[in-house]
């Protein structure tokens, strides 16, 4: 596809100046990028790799001297990230998504199929399952007894999605993401090393656990909102008795994971490898960076933004940008680590103290 810096501009809502009917076929880094290319140039750092390419439009921050930089047109953006999502949108290769139901697909009689279906080979929908109008759903997906899908959903390779799932309008789930697995819980028989690490106490010999472990079924479902993205090899585990929920809008990065009874809400960002133990709960609009764990039954307050690798074991309060493990503000975070990187000084202090004192006791 190519477009016009006219219409790239205006798809932008941004200022362009120059030549505005120069054609171009793509976005591309400064250093890489070719006459037709439109360089993506969106701070200062960004000018002196333009001389090492060869475009002739980029886009660039407010008041940049484009003339200076040799181009022959530029689009002015005030908020960069914001233009690259426009940029890649205008620029956004299709999906392979042929129309109709392939010949290979397994498709339930019971189930009931919107209109529009882009339904690929090796595809199985079970008894009951309803899906949504313009569903594209690709190769060996699995859509298990009783789910539902809402409209215009994109269904990438391998994605498997368990009986009674319910997910609403415009869900888009990467290959090999798992939504309604049996959560992870088992208890035991009689009181064992669980029940006496709870309550504050060591592990001993009389502990007994020689039954093993009996599992408590998953009889819960996943209910997800509208407008929400799973990415790849994520994996959401179903309640337990009540459901796991995903509200509006959140978007889940690869290999997350949500314990079963997780609740999370609306407009949410959880980047790769977080995972949420049993029964904790997420407020809208909380950021957990990569690797983040929290543990099961804890609450985190709308606003929250966790730092990558914070462990959170603890209730957070709204409005709190935290890190560390255990995870505590972000300040004070800081001002424990400077203390612990003076400690190597502290301690060689201490024992030259040790020494005088000793010497003035009389000790040596």
């Amino acid at each position: 596809m190519v477009f016009t810096v006219q219409y790239i501009a205006n798809a932008l809502g941004a200022e362009a100046v120059g030549d505005l009917s120069l054609h171009l076929s793509g976005p591309a880094q400064p250093e890489l990028a070719r006459a037709g290319d439109l360089a993506l140039a969106m701070t200062e750092k960004f000018a002196a790799r333009l001389s090492e390419g060869q475009a002739q439009v980029a886009i660039l921050w407010q008041g940049a001297d484009w003339q200076g930089l040799g181009l022959k047109a530029a689009i002015f953006v005030p908020n960069s990230r914001y233009a690259l999502s426009g940029v890649n949108r205008i620029f956004e290769i299709p999906v392979l998504a042929p129309a109709g139901i392939h010949p290979a697909a397994v498709v339930s009689a019971s189930a009931k199929i919107g209109a529009n279906p882009s339904i690929g080979a090796f595809v199985v929908i079970e008894d009951g399952a309803c899906i949504g109008d313009n569903a594209r759903i690709l190769s060996h997906t699995s859509i298990a007894t009783g789910a539902t899908l809402g409209d215009d959903a994109l269904i990438f390779q391998g994605v498997r999605i368990g009986a009674r799932v319910v997910i609403g309008d415009r869900f888009i789930a990467q290959p090999n993401a798992v939504i309604g697995a049996d959560g992870f819980s088992y208890v035991n028989p009689e009181k064992g090393a669980v029940e006496a690490a709870r309550a504050g106490e060591q592990p001993s010999d009389d502990i007994k656990q020689k039954q093993g472990f009996t599992r408590i079924n998953s009889l819960g479902a996943v209910r997800i909102g509208d407008d929400v993205e799973i990415g790849a090899g994520a994996t959401i585990d179903r309640g337990t008795i009540i459901d796991t929920r995903i509200g509006s809008g959140t978007k889940l990065d690869n290999m997350v994971h949500m314990g079963h009874n997780a609740v999370v809400g609306e407009h949410c960002l959880l980047c790769g490898q977080v995972g949420l133990g049993g029964s904790s709960v997420i407020a809208d609009r909380v950021i957990l960076a990569g690797q983040v764990g929290v543990a099961d039954h804890v609450h985190i307050g709308t606003n929250v933004v966790a730092a990558g690798k914070s462990g959170i074991s603890s209730n957070v309060p709204p409005n709190r940008f935290i890190m560390g493990n255990p995870a505590i503000k972000a300040e004070a975070n800081v001002e424990s680590y400077k203390a612990y990187r003076r400690l190597p000084r502290l301690v060689a202090k201490v024992e030259n103290l040790q020494k005088q004192v000793s010497k003035l006791l009389g000790n040596d």
